[in-house]
C-alpha cells in the first residue's frame, strides 16, 4: 500500500537523554519506525548521521542516537527537538593509552584516535544489551563497526550501513574489486588506478601523494581489523547500504556499488542542511559589511585539520595576491599559541600589509552564517563533501585544498564530473602547492569570470544550487528512502 508522507516541521518538544534503566523499561511499536542511530566516535561522522537523523524525525520517525557520553550534550545541541528523538549514552570501557574524558577524534592525536577503534569493539556487550531492549526495526551504523550486522541478525533486527562518504570514495577505495580473492593488499602503484570494471567518468587516476595517503586504509593498528576490512565486513554483513549522495551526483558510481555487493543500496541524497538560526556576531557581520557583494573570500579547513607552517605560509600569500578581502581560519592542536604560531609561519610584516582586508582567526566561527553573507562570494576548504554542500546553497565559488583520505576523491568528483569547483594544482610526489596555485585557482572563478572555464563552473554552481535547495525534491529522497526502509522492515502504516 503506498504510503503517505508529509514533510512537516519540527516540533518543540525536548529531544530526551535516555538512561538504561528506562531503556529497559521500552518496547518495540510496530505502527511507528524505530531506528537506531550509530555512528563512528568523530563529528566528522557525528555530524551527517544528526542531520539525518533531523530529517527522519520530522517525519515521525522514532530516532535512538547512540554515542559515547562525553559527547552526548554536543550532540544534544545538533538534534533537532523532537519527543520521539531520543539520546542513548554509551559507557566508553577503559582502554590503555586511551586518556581519561576523550571520547571523540576532536580530543585526540590520530595515532591516539585508533584506540577509539579498540574502545568500540569492547562496548559490543553493552550495545547487544541495549539493542535487545530497544527492539529498534533498523540500526544504521558506521564503517568501524563491522561486528554489528551479525549481532542484529541474532536479536531479529536489519542494519543499514550508512556510508557518509560519497559514492566514489567508496567505488574508488572500499569494494571487494579493489582486493581481489587471494591477493594481498594493493600497492602504491596500484592504487594510482581506479579498481577493475570501475565506470568511464573524469576520475582515471589519483596522484602520487593521494595514492600514498589511501593506503591508510590497509594499515592494522592495534591488532585490529584495517579499514578497509571493517568497512567490507559492514557493507557484506548489512541487510542495505545507505549513501548521503543521488542518482544526479553520481549515477554511475552508485550502479558500480550495487553490482559490487549486490544488495539494495538505498540513496538519502546530499542531505542538505537546514538554514542556520540567529545571528551572526556582530564583529564578523560589520567587518564584511564593509565589502561589495560576492568579493570576500572565506577560508577553513575544519576544526580537526592542522597545516604545517609552509602550507600556512603560501596559502596566505596566495591570498593576499588575489587582491581580494579574505577571512582565514585556522586551528592548531591543543595547548598551542596561536599568535605564536602565527609569527613563526607567516612572512614578517604579513599581518600589517593586510590588516584593512584580511582577518586571521583561530577556533570556531559561525560558518554557515559567514558564507550566507553577501559579501562573502568564495569558500577555498579541505572539500569535506558538506562543506561543499554549504558553499554550493550559497553564493559561493568552490576552491578545494583537500588535506586527507576521501577529500581528494571529493574534490575529483566536484571538479571533474560535477564541473561546479576548481582544485587547487598541486605537485605530484608530496602534494606541494604554492602562493601562485592558490591565486590561479582563486582568480578562475572570481576574476576570469568571462573566461573558460571559470565562467561554467560558475554556471554549474548556480544549477547545483538551485538542484540542492529544491525542496520538493530533497524532501523526496526522504521520503523515498522511508517507502523502501519501511517496506523492508514491513512496518504498517495509517
Amino acid at each position: 500500500m503506498e504510503v503517505p508522507i508529509i514533510c512537516i516541521a519540527n516540533t518543540t518538544a525536548h529531544s530526551h537523554n535516555y538512561t538504561t534503566e528506562s531503556i529497559m523499561k521500552n518496547d518495540k511499536s510496530n505502527d511507528v519506525l524505530h531506528v537506531v542511530m550509530f555512528p563512528f566516535f568523530a563529528f566528522g561522522h557525528i555530524s551527517p548521521f544528526v542531520q539525518l537523523a533531523n530529517k527522519l524525525s520530522s517525519h515521525g520517525v522514532k530516532v535512538s542516537f547512540f554515542t559515547a557520553s562525553g559527547n552526548a550534550s554536543r550532540v544534544k545541541s545538533m538534534l533537532n527537538s523532537a519527543p520521539t528523538t531520543h539520546i542513548v549514552p554509551l559507557t566508553l570501557p577503559q582502554v590503555e593509552g586511551l586518556p581519561p574524558g576523550a571520547e571523540s577524534t576532536a580530543e585526540l592525536t590520530p595515532v591516539t584516535a585508533e584506540l577509539l577503534k579498540v574502545g568500540l569493539d569492547l562496548m559490543q556487550p553493552q550495545i547487544k544489551t541495549l539493542l535487545s531492549h530497544l527492539k529498534p526495526h533498523f540500526v544504521l551504523f558506521d564503517f568501524a563497526q563491522e561486528w554489528l550486522p551479525k549481532m542484529a541478525v541474532e536479536l531479529g533486527i536489519k542494519t543499514v550501513f550508512y556510508s557518509v562518504f560519497v559514492a566514489l570514495s567508496t567505488a574508488f577505495l572500499t569494494c571487494p574489486a579493489r582486493v581481489p580473492e587471494a591477493k594481498k593488499y594493493p600497492s602504491l602503484e596500484d592504487m594510482k588506478k581506479p579498481p577493475p570494471g570501475f565506470p568511464h567518468t573524469s576520475v582515471t587516476s589519483v596522484r602520487t601523494f593521494e595514492a600514498r595517503d589511501f593506503l591508510y586504509i590497509f594499515k592494522s593498528f592495534h591488532g585490529g581489523p584495517t579499514v578497509y576490512d571493517r568497512v567490507l565486513s559492514g557493507l557484506k554483513g548489512c541487510s542495505a547500504i545507505l549513501a548521503k549522495t543521488c542518482s544526479q551526483m553520481e549515477g554511475p558510481y552508485i550502479e558500480y556499488v550495487k553490482a559490487q555487493f549486490n544488495k539494495p543500496v538505498f540513496l538519502v541524497g546530499p542531505v542538505v542542511p537546514d538554514p542556520p538560526s540567529g545571528k551572526l556576531e556582530e564583529r564578523w557581520s560589520s567587518w564584511l559589511n564593509k565589502f561589495e557583494a560576492g568579493t570576500v573570500i572565506y577560508c577553513s579547513f575544519g576544526s580537526e585539520t592542522f597545516l604545517k607552517d609552509e602550507q600556512i605560509k603560501e596559502l596566505a600569500l596566495g591570498l593576499e595576491q588575489t587582491g581580494l578581502p579574505f577571512f582565514l581560519v585556522l586551528n592548531f592542536p591543543a595547548n598551542v599559541d596561536f599568535s605564536a604560531e602565527l609569527n613563526r609561519a607567516l612572512p614578517k610584516g604579513f599581518m600589517e600589509r593586510v590588516k584593512e582586508k584580511g582577518i586571521i582567526h583561530s577556533g570556531w566561527v559561525q560558518q554557515q552564517h559567514i558564507l550566507a553573507h553577501t559579501s562573502v562570494g568564495c569558500y577555498v576548504c579541505h572539500a569535506g563533501f558538506s562543506s561543499v554542500i554549504e558553499a554550493l546553497v550559497n553564493d559561493c565559488q568552490v576552491v578545494m585544498l583537500p588535506q586527507k583520505g576521501d577529500q581528494f576523491l571529493n574534490a575529483k568528483l566536484v571538479s571533474g564530473d560535477m564541473k561546479a569547483g576548481v582544485e587547487v594544482n598541486r605537485r605530484d610526489e608530496d602534494g606541494y602547492f604554492g602562493k601562485e596555485d592558490i591565486k590561479e585557482a582563486v582568480e578562475m572563478v572570481m576574476v576570469e569570470i568571462d573566461k573558460q572555464p571559470g565562467k561554467l563552473i560558475r554556471e554549474n554552481q548556480k544549477k547545483w544550487k538551485e538542484f540542492l535547495l529544491n525542496k520538493d525534491i530533497q524532501c523526496k529522497f526522504i521520503e523515498d528512502l522511508l517507502h523502501e526502509m519501511m517496506a523492508m522492515a514491513k512496518v504498517s502504516s495509517t
